[in-house]
């Protein structure tokens, strides 16, 4: 037998689909053998195998025995010449066995291969060729040099970024998610130190095969797409604490002999930590300290105001710490209590209610510490700057820099490649999905001759030639490939041409049932619509968008609405923009809201809203998404950043683009 794959799965059935059936037009002329070594799943994923897939050796553990130990059971029983090792989260190309073989043929001296791995946007997974984490190359990985110098040789080596990706080289490491290795190898070095559970182990696998004189080899010359992360995802496992401790037992495993080399390693591996901690809260310290910094200009504002008109004496030198210092903290404590600070969003509303508590808790305060109530006067001022100067730095960077935005909001423009039953098919469910915010945007068809034609009423918008210029062109997000359209080569050519775009490549399951990407999978099953929550329900949100509605609609009316209405009586032609603010009265009258959604729904059990004036229908009319989806796409993740958005973009259209 020529190839033993082996293939540890954890809850991850649609993934090990889609490799399978990868690994099927791959396997074609190999003698092979596929094991699957299922670590307790519990989404059916063996079950699955046993019915799809009967010829698969399949090794059912009770619990999670971790990647290291569930790949030896895998290796013991193999019988190959060679060895695969690869993640269920990967699809390969049809001819990445064969030369993944064809290498370790030619090179007597190699014992491990890997090879290029693509993410999932087209961009190189940088763990497929590592360097070991030394004390220099550490230091340049914490301190983030390396990323400041990808290009250099002194500082670039963690990641070797300076190397050319399409150039075969011997290294370090590659990743643990595609490992091709001699028999002779396994039968010498053995397989993974089952001291580590996840993550690490292939370090050490790669360290230990070059202290037995065999060589680790990246080869370039085919290539995978790997979905990093995806079962981590799937368990209740702190994924960066196995990680770094992982890196923590390979430093002491192999460098523990010099000192020095332990302590500085063990450094890095803790600051690299602290960093990652740090990164993942960014938000809430920018917030953190950019409260802190306008609540004392607002109070040091507020006291030169106050000594302008008075013939106070303002504070004492004395006290200027403590009234810089306390009173912001007590007002940073109280918003941290609230939930101000959250990791991915500045809130203004939760701010504002932060100001109010931390004004009752302060101004209750000087009653009982009178030696520090030096002027309520000055107090006051400072919360009034407060309610404007810490919501107005929170309203630019969401408007002007779409920063700290809530999450909600998350449409994808979609591209499907292929004109096929299949294409259709697939366009169809993401069309009659309700539950996910697909808007097809066209077809991309294998050849430009039938760009224009219409399939089952989708355009042709493009050819894979020209799809990176589709791609920017109609700000696509989200690309997704038939089954059955294109071959797995030719799918990566795609993928990889088109990484700089930063889109998200998507493969759907070869029985069309679910969709495959980097952030999830979808199964393409209809869910009712009375079941989806809508943000336009809640009744905050219907209260703040009349607010905004009642307030835009007096400044049009007073100020803009009489214009348009002289104008309309002497030049009869009817604009989009004319025709929007000449219906500002019906505003008033309750009978449309600026955004939101075509029509009125008279038979909907859901409350979508009072019609817009604008909303998604007027923005996409030229998709093929239709109107009653895109109304319920906006209902679900209406907020008050969402619809001045939707205002910003459709003046721009009015003026600019004159749709």
């Amino acid at each position: 037998m020529e190839l033993s794959i082996i293939i540890v799965n954890y809850n991850v059935k649609e993934f090990l689909q889609n490799l399978i059936h990868s690994l099927q037009k791959a396997l074609s002329n190999i003698t092979h053998e596929i094991i699957v070594v299922d670590n307790a799943s519990d989404d059916g994923s063996v079950d699955f195998i046993s019915d799809k897939f009967p010829q698969i050796k399949l090794i059912a553990n009770s619990t999670n025995l971790g990647f290291s130990k569930a790949n030896n059971i895998g290796l013991k029983i193999s019988k190959g010449k060679y060895i695969l090792l690869i993640n269920p989260d990967t699809i390969v190309s049809e001819d990445t066995l064969s030369k993944m073989i064809e290498f370790l043929n030619v090179r007597k001296d190699a014992g491990l291969a890997g090879c290029k791995i693509l993410n999932p946007d087209g961009s190189l997974q940088l763990a497929c060729r590592r360097s070991f984490p030394g004390p220099w190359t550490s230091f340049c990985k914490v301190t983030g040099l390396s990323s400041l110098f990808p290009k250099s040789r002194i500082f670039a080596k963690y990641n070797l970024t300076y190397l050319d990706e399409n150039e075969t080289c011997e290294v370090d490491a590659i990743s643990g998610s595609f490992m091709m290795m001699k028999r002779e190898v396994y039968e010498k070095v053995g397989g993974f130190d089952e001291q580590f559970f996840m993550y690490g182990e292939d370090l050490d696998l790669c360290y230990r095969i070059q202290k037995s004189g065999y060589k680790v080899f990246y080869y370039p010359g085919t290539q995978i797409i790997h979905y990093k992360g995806e079962s981590t995802k799937r368990s209740s496992l702190d994924e960066t604490k196995y990680f770094y401790n992982a890196m923590h037992l390979f430093v002491k495993k192999h460098f523990s002999t010099f000192f020095l080399i332990e302590i500085i390693l063990r450094s890095a591996i803790g600051f690299r930590k602290f960093f990652a901690f740090l990164g993942r809260r960014k938000l809430a310290l920018v917030g953190i300290l950019l409260d802190f910094l306008f609540y004392n200009l607002s109070l040091l504002t507020a006291e030169k105001f106050y000594l302008h008109f008075t013939n106070w004496k303002g504070f004492p030198n004395w006290c200027y710490p403590l009234i810089l210092i306390i009173p912001v903290s007590i007002h940073l404590i109280v918003a941290a209590l609230i939930g101000v600070y959250k990791k991915n969003s500045f809130s203004v509303l939760r701010n504002s209610g932060a100001v109010l508590i931390s004004f009752v808790i302060i101004s209750s305060l000087t009653f009982f510490f009178k030696q520090f109530a030096y002027s309520r006067a000055v107090f006051i001022i400072t919360y009034a700057f407060l309610l404007t100067s810490l919501s107005l730095w929170r309203i630019i960077l969401k408007l002007f820099f779409k920063i700290g935005l809530e999450p909600a909001y998350s449409q994808k423009k979609t591209l499907i490649v292929g004109t096929n039953s299949s294409a259709l098919m697939i366009a169809n469910k993401l069309q009659n999905k309700f539950v996910d915010d697909h808007i097809i945007q066209g077809l991309i068809a294998a050849s430009a001759k039938d760009i224009g034609s219409e399939f089952d009423g989708y355009k042709v918008v493009g050819s894979l030639d020209n799809i990176g210029k589709v791609i920017t062109d109609k700000k696509i997000n989200e690309v997704i490939f038939s089954p059955d359209e294109l071959s797995y080569n030719h799918m990566m050519a795609v993928v990889a041409n088109n990484n700089a775009f930063g889109v998200d490549f998507k493969l759907i399951g070869s029985s069309l049932d679910f969709l495959v990407g980097k952030a999830s999978v979808s199964v393409l099953d209809d869910i009712p619509l009375i079941d989806i929550k809508m943000n336009i329900s809640n009744p905050l949100s219907r209260f703040t968008k009349s607010v905004m509605d009642f307030s835009f609609a007096a400044f049009a009316l007073i100020f803009i609405y009489p214009l348009i209405y002289l104008t309309s009586k002497v030049d009869h032609k009817q604009t989009d923009f004319r025709k929007f603010i000449l219906q500002i009265p019906k505003i008033f009258t309750g009978e449309f809201s600026l955004v939101g959604p075509q029509k009125k729904l008279d038979n909907s059990k859901v409350f979508l809203g009072k019609p817009g004036l604008t909303g998604l229908w007027y923005l996409e009319k030229e998709s093929t998404g239709s109107p009653e989806k895109l109304d319920l796409i906006y209902a679900r993740n209406q907020n008050i950043w969402f619809d001045l958005e939707i205002l910003g973009k459709t003046f721009n259209n009015m003026f600019i683009n004159k749709k």
